[in-house]
């Protein structure tokens, strides 16, 4: 199996390398095309000869295409690399707001697959949201659901306007947990801890709390639960969360950013 990525920005580097570290696919099998040279420590463990910045029919000898490129350069990307499109490649995207009818129409395939991933990717710890057009057959979608696991887990889902609910849970995700963690850190700063100290206690929490309900087979309010004891400490926090509707505000924001990624994907 012959991959070629277009575009070498963050994710492009995340599949690159997630790809060759897991075995999955050979670094000799694994071509980039990039709009500008790409620095000799990025590269991994892939030849610089796999490196190019122009399409040619040589480097769109392969089976699959990932599109790894900004969602605002996807127009001028199409009118570049059509012509080397065959009806047998498989396309692979990872841009925000472009669909699946879209991709057909502008790079006249039709074996597409449009995916949401999210930063941890980065550390193959990431959470990707995908769906396909209807000429992808089972094995092939096996194939790219495989490629996708490297970088972390995946759900598949038929409706592809679910990808919008997708960006704003586990695409946007992160940075809900990390605005979390930051308010955290800086009450324990306030309570007399070093910023070093806040930072160690927040994060190791954080991951303790997540692995201990991974772990189990307890619902996260039953988690909540065993750690708020009846007029104890926790149980305090919880009514001042409670008394300023912090958990409707979560759902509220989600909800925008759910809104926000409709709108997005109909300027497309």
């Amino acid at each position: 199996m012959r991959i070629l990525i277009i575009g070498y920005g963050n994710m492009g580097q995340t599949y690159a390398n997630s790809f060759v570290s897991s075995g999955f696919v050979s670094s000799s099998d694994i071509l980039i095309l990039n709009r500008s040279e790409v620095d000799k420590k990025n590269r991994y463990s892939i030849q610089k000869s796999n490196f190019n910045t122009k399409p040619s029919i040589e480097i769109f000898d392969v089976d699959i295409i990932i599109l790894a490129v900004k969602p605002q350069d996807f127009e001028t990307l199409s009118n570049n690399i059509k012509a080397f499109i065959r009806k047998e490649h498989i396309v692979l995207s990872v841009m925000a707001g472009v669909t699946i009818t879209s991709l057909i129409k502008n790079l006249n395939c039709t074996k597409v697959v449009r995916s949401m991933p999210n930063i941890p990717t980065q550390i193959g710890l990431g959470m990707t949201v995908f769906c396909a057009s209807s000429d992808i057959d089972r094995k092939e979608l096996f194939i790219v659901q495989n490629l996708i696991n490297t970088t972390g887990k995946s759900i598949y889902i038929d409706k592809e306007e679910m990808l919008n609910a997708a960006t704003a849970v586990s695409g946007s995700g992160p940075a809900y947990v990390f605005y979390f963690m930051n308010a955290m850190i800086e009450s324990a700063i306030q309570l007399g801890f070093s910023k070093s100290e806040a930072e160690f206690l927040v994060s190791q929490t954080f991951i303790g709390a997540v692995q201990l309900q991974n772990r189990s087979t307890l619902s996260h309010q039953e988690w909540i639960n065993k750690v708020a004891s009846k007029g104890g400490t926790t149980e305090s926090a919880l009514q001042v969360f409670n008394a300023n509707h912090v958990n409707d505000d979560i759902k509220k924001g989600v909800e925008a950013a759910n809104n926000r990624a409709i709108e997005l994907g109909n300027k497309k």
